[in-house]
């Protein structure tokens, strides 16, 4: 078994949260050369699966995955969760491109940390099953934290994991993964709420709103959903509304010259206003009011305000909106 073990290599599913961290230990340590794969998206980056490949010496191959989820995103084919996270379809989609990969690396199987019970709805035995018919790798995906509680596997039966050495973890409890991290001397690692934007419910609220004015919401819009207030005024126009400095920086980072028109305070304080996507000059003097309202202009005076696009900037002189008259408009 040892000699075989010596050939055997994993691919993985990786997070950095500690399940997956605990998975991709737990094979190594049968001898089976592990490589982790974390994907990318405007809703979920790689930097937790980063810091996990530094901490353990574990491969990492980070992959921007946007083009191929959006579409999934829009109609996922097992529904939504709570807010707009499509868990289901999301883990079988990148099961899915993960084992496209597996003969350019040359792995074996497949791999995640999921736990049954951990997650009501994402990580039950149903759940896990459809993930796994759908992700077009039937057989061919372990979950070494709870392989105990599963039917063994191909890579169990051949000799490629064994079996004794995997773990029957189930349910919401920590315990038993934060002992095993003990033992495997892993002190640091990130809380197990996750970093997807697709389960918060503001968030949520906002990539709905832009689904359902947006076909084909292009990279920056969905960026820009992070940032800022969001202000809808009307079905084709939406303003984001820098906060402070840092919300200002990021939609001077996304901003698109050829699409976009930016709305700034000519001579006074005051946040970076966004019109996304081109609009009408109608819509320039109600938005130059509103980045007036956010500024640090008295309300009963003229502000001069700049509207910028591709072609030229103008001056134009407003009265600052009360943020009262246009709370409606908030997109949360």
């Amino acid at each position: 078994m040892n000699d075989i073990k010596n050939k055997v290599k994993a691919l993985g599913l990786c997070s950095g949260g500690l399940d997956s961290i605990l998975a991709g230990l737990v094979l190594r340590e049968q001898g089976i050369e592990v490589v982790w794969i974390s994907f990318e998206t405007p809703f979920f980056k790689a930097e937790n699966a980063r810091k996990a490949s530094e901490m353990t010496g574990i491969p990492l191959i980070a992959k921007d995955i946007t083009d191929r989820y959006l579409p999934m995103l829009e109609k996922p084919p097992a529904g939504l969760g709570q807010n707009m996270n499509p868990c289901m379809d999301c883990h079988a989609l990148m099961f899915r491109i993960a084992g496209e990969m597996m003969g350019d690396i040359g792995a074996d199987f497949l791999f995640s940390g999921e736990v049954i019970g951990q997650r009501p709805m994402s990580q039950t035995r149903t759940s896990l099953r459809y993930v796994e018919k759908h992700s077009g790798f039937d057989g061919r995906i372990l979950r070494p934290l709870s392989a105990k509680n599963l039917p063994v596997t191909a890579m169990e039966e051949s000799g490629l994991v064994d079996r004794e050495r995997l773990y029957n973890l189930s349910g919401r409890s920590r315990k038993p993964q934060i002992a095993l991290a003990k033992a495997f001397g892993v002190t640091e690692y990130p809380t197990p709420a996750g970093g997807c934007l697709l389960t918060d419910v503001n968030f949520s609220k906002r990539l709905k709103d832009l689904f359902e004015h947006r076909e084909s919401p292009g990279r920056a819009e969905l960026e820009l959903l992070k940032y800022g207030r969001h202000i809808r005024l009307s079905p084709k126009v939406k303003l984001v509304v820098g906060r402070d400095k840092a919300d200002n920086d990021r939609i001077l980072e996304h901003y698109r010259p050829d699409l976009d028109t930016l709305i700034k305070m000519d001579d006074a304080p005051g946040p970076m206003v966004l019109i996304s996507s081109g609009t009408s000059d109608g819509f320039h003097e109600q938005a130059a009011s509103i980045c007036a309202g956010y500024s640090r202009v008295p309300a009963d005076e003229v502000a001069r305000v700049a509207v910028i696009n591709s072609t030229d900037t103008s001056i134009i002189k407003v009265m600052p909106v009360s943020i009262n008259e246009i709370r409606h408009l908030l997109i949360p």
